[in-house]
């Protein structure tokens, strides 16, 4: 689970999230009002919201397009728990959620990376991935 997540204010423009998409090399965004998770901003949003009904991108805000009704997970589920869900959910990316608060993001490739290499398995999804997605 990468635990630094670079999120979004909800209020930002398409505009700025797709700068901040691109100097991160990220497929989603994760998007906050006063610190508390209130959706994710995805690839697919940008092209069916964006390009496919040609909105500009100066003057659409995130909150516009953003997905509202996201699956999470929770920091104490474990790994196949929270695997099932994103394959039942058919998502890439499992925020974790925390009272509202995002602490963290759990990928495909995390999973891959816990199941493939890990010598057992994971207890927890704080003990999943060691290295954030991001860093500062």
């Amino acid at each position: 689970m990468t635990k630094n997540v670079v999120t979004l204010e909800a209020d930002a423009t398409i505009h700025e999230a797709f700068e901040i998409m691109t100097q991160h090399h990220v497929e989603c965004l994760p998007v906050v009002h006063n610190n508390q998770f209130v959706g994710i901003l995805t690839e697919r949003d940008l092209l069916e919201s964006v390009l496919e009904e040609c909105r500009d991108p100066k003057e659409t805000s995130v909150s516009e397009i953003m997905t509202r009704r996201v699956v999470f997970g929770v920091p104490d589920m474990d790994l196949v728990e929270a695997t099932r869900l994103m394959l039942e959910s058919e998502v890439k990316r499992l925020p974790i959620l925390e009272k509202h608060r995002l602490v963290g993001i759990l990928s495909l490739t995390d999973v891959a990376r816990a199941t493939c290499v890990a010598p057992r398995p994971q207890s927890n999804m704080s003990a999943v991935g060691k290295k954030d997605w991001f860093e500062d």
